[in-house]
């Protein structure tokens, strides 16, 4: 467990919050400018840039639409934007000397807080021309993602969204970062409940309107382990197979689940 979850663990709300209209207009305006920014971000994945360079694009873009990078400084982290390439799964501490090049695989994890509210999405991007297993466990990923969000509806429970998640990832033959966890969020970054990406159909909470969840599928390309670097943040496949990673913070109605993380609606 990172330091990161450890700290989620601790520091959750003890009940899980439902949020009013308004509120919600607030986490859409939140949600809209992580969008914003990521699009930004994914544009700017070329060979040649450095990760230090996304992460202060990413954090000039934030202050540009009057909103605050929600990861900086949470729990010590020391930058805005978590940049994890290849065999790291999430976490990444931008660097100067980490150079994007062809074939690699970019992972922009990233949130914001915006008038006392949060947003929080994660993409995976092509650097150039990838490989085919690349290209694979990513489209794998996405599409466990939309699977997670199509389960997350009222009267539902919390092990429909990891069991959708769980069969289809597991069907494609890749696996399921289990040690990591997606989340509530709202006026905390990382609030309760944990969402797991596995779990079995019709058990755990109750899913109701008004609840704002972080979804976010990590999957490997090979095994499911995972470990920590010495830094004490990236989280890394212990076998070094690829992986990648897709959020979305979506909100939970009476109907069809709303993806917040969007630019447009």
């Amino acid at each position: 467990m990172s330091e990161w979850e450890r700290a989620r663990a601790k520091s959750g709300a003890s009940g899980v919050g439902l949020r009013a209209p308004h509120e919600l207009e607030l986490m859409r305006d939140a949600g809209r400018i992580v969008c914003e920014v990521l699009d930004v971000l994914e544009e700017a994945c070329a060979p040649g840039i450095s990760t230090l360079e996304l992460d202060r694009l990413a954090h000039d873009e934030t202050l540009k639409r009057k909103a605050k990078p929600a990861f900086k400084g949470y729990l010590g982290f020391p930058c805005s934007l978590c940049a994890s390439v290849n065999d790291e799964v999430v976490h990444g501490i931008p660097k100067k000397e980490r150079v994007l090049k062809e074939g690699d695989l970019m992972k922009l994890d990233f949130g914001v807080s915006f008038k006392g509210w949060f947003g929080d999405s994660a993409r995976t991007v092509p650097v150039g021309k990838v490989s085919a297993d690349a290209m694979r466990v990513l489209q794998v990923t996405r599409e466990s993602l939309r699977r997670g969000i199509a389960a997350a509806r009222a009267g539902a429970r919390i092990g429909d969204i990891g069991h959708a998640v769980q069969s289809y990832v597991e069907g494609q033959g890749c696996s399921v970062v289990t040690d990591l966890t997606g989340h509530g969020i709202g006026k905390k970054l990382h609030e309760e409940p944990r969402v797991p990406n596995t779990g079995r159909p019709n058990t755990g909470l109750l899913l109701e309107p008004g609840m704002t969840l972080a979804i976010e599928p990590m999957v490997n390309a090979g095994s499911a382990k995972v470990m920590e670097l010495d830094d004490e943040w990236t989280i890394v496949t212990m076998d070094h197979a690829l992986s990648a990673h897709f959020e979305h913070t979506i909100a939970v109605t009476d109907g069809e689940p709303e993806i917040l993380t969007v630019a447009s609606r």
